[in-house]
């Protein structure tokens, strides 16, 4: 029996106790060894989860303090426009909404990655993991991905000023150069265009150049009278004015024109016809449509007195016509035909 328990093990199975008293030596080993470090252990798991259970409740205290926070904002945004009808009139409520919630989810996303991304190192230092090698090779990674998806980098970063500095919004009519249109959807990389004729203009948001916003503030309805040189220029007045202001106080052109219909003046004079400038402020993305119904009803007003509105086109087929000799002893020479 002794023999069997000091006999020595094959090279390649377990290494066995020689004896009982070394079995009794090594359990005692072990169980000292366990008693040395279970405080280590415990310390370090309750550590992990202390960690992971706070990461968890901060992450959602934050979460839900940035949502109530764009909540807030938009009420009392919507209570002061509802006390100012021409901020009213400016600010579209889908446009604020879907900026409230891009914003919202930006700060979401930026809080959640923080916290959790602290939470990870953390736990990961409390396991006995050397940080170095990994946040060097994160580093590297980085770097990578940054010049492999610039691009992408480009249009997320864009599209976050864009919003944070409110450029554009949904409903808003806006000119980015190669396209034009009325904003449908604003992402973080994409803005979608609704064009004049119907079709969809996808644009990324770090080839936008420069913005034209046609529906903030105010716009400006221009057209050009032109008549000819030899007519009243006060009668030509009085009919742009009279036209203007009976369409003022018509609906629904009484909302759409802001300001009177101003005549600036003569902005080109020649021998055969001059061109008045005209004017009228009106509410953002309504002034093509204000040009053409001033353009008609300035037209009626002229006729009715009279005045004949001309256009470069039709004096230079008059002027190119030749000259024909009438019958004799009439009096008058010649005649333009």
């Amino acid at each position: 029996m002794y023999w069997l328990l000091s006999a020595s093990p094959s090279p390649d199975g377990p290494q066995a106790p020689r004896s009982l008293q070394d079995a009794q030596k090594s359990a005692d080993e072990a169980a000292g060894w366990f008693q040395e470090n279970w405080s280590d252990w415990l310390a370090t798991g309750v550590r992990i989860v202390f960690v992971c259970v706070v990461a968890v409740v901060l992450r959602y205290v934050i979460r839900r303090a940035i949502t109530k926070l764009i909540a807030r904002m938009n009420r009392r945004a919507e209570v002061v426009d509802s006390g100012n009808a021409l901020r009213g009139l400016l600010v579209n409520g889908e446009r604020r909404r879907q900026r409230s919630e891009a914003i919202g989810s930006i700060l979401r996303s930026v809080a959640s990655f923080v916290i959790l991304g602290t939470a990870a190192l953390t736990v990961l230092s409390g396991l006995g993991i050397n940080l170095a090698p990994l946040l060097a090779s994160a580093g590297v990674a980085g770097v990578a991905l940054g010049f492999g998806a610039r691009n992408l980098v480009t249009d997320v970063l864009a599209g976050m000023f864009m919003l944070l500095e409110d450029q554009y919004g949904v409903g808003d009519r806006v000119d980015v150069g190669e396209a034009s249109g009325v904003v449908m959807e604003i992402g973080l990389r994409v803005t979608q265009l609704r064009g004049d004729g119907g079709e969809i203009w996808y644009i990324r948001n770090g080839e936008i150049k420069r913005v034209g916003n046609l529906s903030q503030g105010w716009a400006m309805a221009m057209l050009d009278v032109q008549v000819r040189s030899g007519e009243d220029l006060e009668e030509v007045r009085t009919a742009i004015v009279t036209a203007g202001e009976e369409m003022s106080e018509e609906s629904p052109w009484d909302e759409v024109l802001w300001e009177p219909v101003e005549v600036l003046g003569l902005d080109e004079v020649t021998l055969d016809s001059m061109v008045l400038r005209v004017s009228a402020k009106t509410m953002p993305g309504k002034s093509l449509g204000a040009e053409r119904e001033l353009r008609w009803r300035i037209k009626k007003a002229l006729d009715a007195r009279g005045i004949e509105i001309v256009d470069d086109h039709a004096l230079a087929l008059q002027a190119t016509r030749p000259a024909v000799p009438l019958d004799k002893g009439d009096g008058i020479p010649f005649q333009q035909r």
